[in-house]
């Protein structure tokens, strides 16, 4: 709306998100903070209902391959939990968390961590969640796949058609 300098107040953007959201074409990931064991009011994210919708806004470039990623697991992961949440550790994001009657879950999705200091960089979220509940990290790797001291590192592929 910049662009074409025109105003949009803020209560408009809030309803047109509503609008998106209430028919499935965004999906909103409240932000949770882990420790603390509350819902946050601020910072929280939205997600595509249908990846191919990208293509539609942004055209068929390249673009960011880690944020589609990520889209696909979180509504892989609305498939099979009933609530997906934004963790918070301290200040440190966790990319999924969700809370389940059968035992919460984390999860940490990367591209790749063929870099030992993206491997260190996407491992810190969840090793400092002081819990025992399964924690999952999620890339495009197909080496390095196995554990790092209690987290599972799978492949994304293999994950979506595994469950």
């Amino acid at each position: 709306m910049k662009r074409t300098h025109r105003g949009i107040s803020p209560t408009t953007v809030g309803e047109y998100i509503t609008a998106l959201c209430e028919n499935y074409l965004l999906f909103r990931a409240d932000r949770y903070d882990i420790k603390g064991k509350a819902y946050l009011k601020t910072l929280e994210k939205y997600y595509l209902g249908d990846p191919g919708f990208r293509f539609w806004f942004l055209g068929k470039t390249g673009g960011d391959l880690g944020h589609r990623i990520e889209n696909v697991v979180y509504l892989e992961l609305l498939r099979r939990y009933r609530f997906v949440h934004i963790g918070k550790v301290g200040t440190i994001e966790v990319d999924f968390y969700t809370p389940d009657p059968s035992g919460d879950h984390y999860y940490q999705v990367s591209l790749s961590v063929m870099d030992e200091g993206a491997l260190t960089r996407e491992l810190r979220p969840l090793k400092a969640i002081g819990d025992n509940y399964p924690k999952t990290l999620l890339t495009m790797d197909r080496v390095g796949e196995g554990d790092h001291a209690g987290i599972k590192q799978v492949n994304i592929l293999d994950w979506l058609l595994g469950e």
